[in-house]
């Protein structure tokens, strides 16, 4: 197996996922990095292990893997429209062979495990324990029904060092009608409290739509009370069942409206929370603080990387298809056929999402934001049906073209 790097080392790193979270802080007046510190830094610091920064669906590094499409939700905006598994699906000797593959790439420290639902998978434990023993620090990516204390434990054990729990709502009956099961919530926050006894990092994963946006501010102050580290707030994209519910993706002014509550709320919790296929915050937050243009600019793009999708994020499919990002359903290649480092390196779409100042297109291609925004490729590609077109939801676009 190979021999990994420990997320400490080099020491730069340390230096980099602080500076991040200090320049977060700064932009959002955020007072309380301090008490973050103290309670979560160190159980973060594996989390992000080898981050250069941050950015939309996280940190630079950042390899997802689909590893099922069965689950046991029918939630109403599923990307992966999960439910009944693939029989497609990488078989165990199958994931071991890509584990090992992915293990060759330095820059990968993480692996995050999702589904569907991955705890559903009968080979999950013999998955994690291999990618434990390949050097990975392995990340949970779930609906949470499935954990109780003596199931925290075991992953544990199984080297997961967080659980990135789903919560779309503090009110049980929204929580329950977006993941469509009356008993959710409550096996949600069983899965939450089973993963803090087990010592392992809470991160909430929630979907922000026309359903649950008025109730966000709620949610956001729940989840802090949780004593959670992380809150990726998505936006719901147009893909998968989502695209039944496409009216309730957010507008361009809902978009703004959810920059500007992430930036407020931020203020007042001490949970880190991170936009996801919202990739405007980031701009958003520097032209607050104008720091907007030159040198700052410039300073500020080895930071924030907005939109990730094949820019160190990277979407495992379960039948070994690579896609940039969940959202972005263009694909590399399979690993069956070919190396992943192939895939990831030589495949004409994550050529043209790592060199994005060149590629982008519309008003996207334009803006002076290309580097720590870029837009969201994934919304890009589900309303016109080009991934390098421009943003259709973008609340910036127009000051810069006044």
């Amino acid at each position: 197996m190979k021999n990994f790097k420990p997320c400490y080392w080099p020491p730069s790193l340390l230096f980099r996922q602080l500076g991040s979270a200090a320049l977060m802080a700064y932009l959002n007046d955020w007072q309380l990095l301090p008490r973050w510190i103290a309670r979560h830094s160190l159980k973060s610091i594996p989390v992000s292990n080898g981050a250069l920064g941050m950015g939309c669906i996280g940190y630079p590094g950042h390899p997802v893997w689909e590893v099922t499409t069965a689950c046991n939700l029918r939630c109403i905006h599923c990307h992966a429209t999960s439910g009944k598994p693939d029989p497609r699906e990488l078989n165990t000797d199958d994931g071991k062979r890509f584990i090992d593959q992915l293990a060759e790439m330095q820059e990968f420290r993480t692996l995050i495990f999702t589904g569907g639902e991955p705890l559903v998978r009968d080979d999950i434990f013999a998955l994690l324990k291999h990618s434990q023993a390949a050097g990975f620090v392995n990340i949970i990516a779930t609906n949470g029904t499935l954990i109780d204390e003596e199931m925290a434990w075991k992953l544990k054990e199984h080297g997961v060092v967080c659980n990135a729990i789903s919560l779309d709502a503090a009110n049980p009956d929204i929580h329950n009608f977006i993941r469509n099961d009356p008993e959710v919530f409550d096996l949600t926050i069983r899965a939450m409290e089973a993963t803090k006894k087990a010592g392992i990092l809470l991160q909430i994963n929630t979907t922000a739509m026309e359903y649950n946006i008025p109730h966000l501010g709620e949610l956001i102050d729940f989840v802090d009370q949780q004593d959670t580290s992380i809150m990726l707030m998505y936006q719901l994209v147009a893909v998968g069942r989502g695209e039944k519910i496409k009216n309730a993706t957010l507008k361009k002014s809902a978009n703004q409206d959810l920059s500007r509550l992430i930036t407020a709320k931020q203020k007042q919790v001490t949970t880190i929370i991170e936009p996801v296929a919202g990739p405007q915050y980031w701009p958003y937050l520097l032209e607050k603080k104008g720091v907007n243009t030159g040198w700052k600019l410039k300073l500020a793009s080895k930071v924030f990387h907005g939109c990730a999708a094949g820019r160190g994020f990277v979407y495992i499919k379960a039948n070994g298809d690579v896609w940039p990002c969940p959202f972005v359903e263009m694909n590399g290649g399979n690993v069956r056929d070919l190396p992943f480092r192939t895939i990831y390196e030589t495949s004409p779409v994550f050529v043209n999402l790592r060199n994005r100042e060149a590629t982008l297109k519309g008003l996207c291609g334009e803006c002076d934001y290309r580097t720590v925004c870029g837009g969201c490729r994934g919304r890009a590609l589900a309303y016109s049906g080009d991934y390098l077109a421009e943003d259709p939801r973008c609340f910036l676009r127009e000051k810069k073209q006044t």
